[in-house]
C-alpha cells in the first residue's frame, strides 16, 4: 500500500478536479508532472542563483541552452542536464530517450522516461 500513497500526487498544470480539489493523478501522469517539475524549474548556475529559495539547487538549470546554436553540441548539453537532473532529483526515473527540435525561438525536447514499469514521453518548451 505503501508504493501505492508514493506513486500518487497532484498534478500539474495544477486544475480543480469533480470534488472541488486539486486533481491529482498517478502512472503516466504524475510521472509526466514530476519529470515537468524538475526539467522547467531553474537551479543554481553561473547565471541563476535558483528559482525556489528554500532549495536553490533544485532543477535542471535548461536556461543555459537559450541562445545557443541548434547543433550536436546543444542536443548533448540538454542530454546531460537532463540526465542529472533526474538523476539527481527523480533517482528511480530513467533517461530512455531524449529528442531536440528548434523552431523559431523555442528549443522543443521530447524526453522519454521510464520509473519501474511506467514509460512516458514528457514535451519540453525552452524560449531560446
Amino acid at each position: 500500500m505503501t508504493d501505492k500513497i508514493l506513486q500518487q500526487g497532484v498534478l500539474s498544470p495544477f486544475r480543480r478536479d469533480k470534488k472541488r480539489d486539486f486533481a491529482s493523478g498517478s502512472g503516466a501522469a504524475i510521472l509526466r508532472t514530476k519529470v515537468t517539475q524538475v526539467l522547467m524549474t531553474d537551479g543554481t548556475t553561473p547565471q541563476s542563483s535558483g528559482e525556489l529559495p528554500w532549495r536553490t539547487e533544485f532543477g535542471a538549470g535548461l536556461s543555459l541552452l537559450r541562445h545557443q546554436r541548434n547543433d550536436a553540441t546543444l542536443q548533448e548539453l540538454a542530454r546531460v542536464y537532463i540526465r542529472d537532473a533526474l538523476r539527481r532529483w527523480l533517482p528511480g526515473v530513467e533517461l530512455i530517450s531524449l529528442e531536440v527540435n528548434s523552431r523559431e525561438n523555442v528549443l522543443d525536447l521530447r524526453v522519454g522516461v521510464r520509473e519501474s514499469t511506467t514509460v512516458t514521453d514528457v514535451f519540453v518548451e525552452v524560449e531560446r
